[in-house]
């Protein structure tokens, strides 16, 4: 892909990065209380958004090349942005905002496919949500588990994007969240900012670790 061609999509993520907030604030519920013991507060400043999705954008458009899919890609990680916004702000991930997510990676996987003429792909991608999905019921069934059937929905939409790049990747996209899920709450409690009972959110850990199995592959 062509230094230019990443300059637009670094400019179309930064554009997206200033709308993630206010789109955010639309879902967040504000008599939820997701931390019991609150987490310091970021400090506000407008360019994090920006910056974030601009990175989010570029690192998918170098991953993902000039395949056909590239711009289901970009709408899923641009939908995705928003729901870490809202996980993080009240332990949520709004239906309408995964449903939204998932027709488009539906939908325009299937247009790639079409357009491309390897109808395998698609095979691969809904073979991808299936095992993702199945996965992440088996494990917010375990006992004690606190898994929420909203991560379980957004695990299977994002295992469409990671089948159409093959097993690899969902396999890197299945494991990568709960490595990093892992650390951060083994790396909160060492620094005693929760407990074994506090709730986190696990939404951003698999959009991030969907995300960085994109890359690798």
């Amino acid at each position: 892909m062509s230094a230019a061609a990443l300059v637009s999509i670094a400019l179309l993520g930064a554009l997206v990065g200033l709308v993630v907030p206010l789109v955010s604030r639309r879902f967040a519920t504000a008599d939820v209380r997701p931390w019991e013991f609150p987490l310091p507060q970021p400090v506000r400043r407008p360019w994090v958004d920006p910056m974030v999705a601009a990175s989010v954008f570029v690192g998918v458009a170098v991953a993902v090349g000039d395949d056909l899919a590239l711009p289901v890609f970009l709408a899923v990680a641009a939908v995705g942005l928003v729901l870490a916004r809202v996980d993080l702000a009240c332990l949520r991930l709004p239906d309408p905002l995964v449903l939204v997510a998932g027709l488009l990676a539906l939908g325009g996987l299937t247009t790639a496919a079409l357009l491309s003429g390897t109808p395998g792909r698609l095979l691969g991608a809904l073979g991808g949500a299936a095992v993702a999905g199945a996965a992440h019921v088996l494990l917010a069934l375990l006992p004690g588990s606190r898994l929420g059937f909203g991560d379980v929905k957004l695990a299977a939409v994002l295992g469409l994007p990671l089948g159409w790049l093959g097993w690899d990747a969902l396999l890197a996209g299945l494991l990568l969240p709960h490595v990093l899920h892992g650390g951060l709450v083994l790396g909160l409690l060492a620094a005693r900012r929760v407990h074994r009972n506090t709730l986190l959110p696990l939404g951003p850990a698999l959009l991030v670790g969907a995300w960085l199995a994109v890359l690798l592959d």
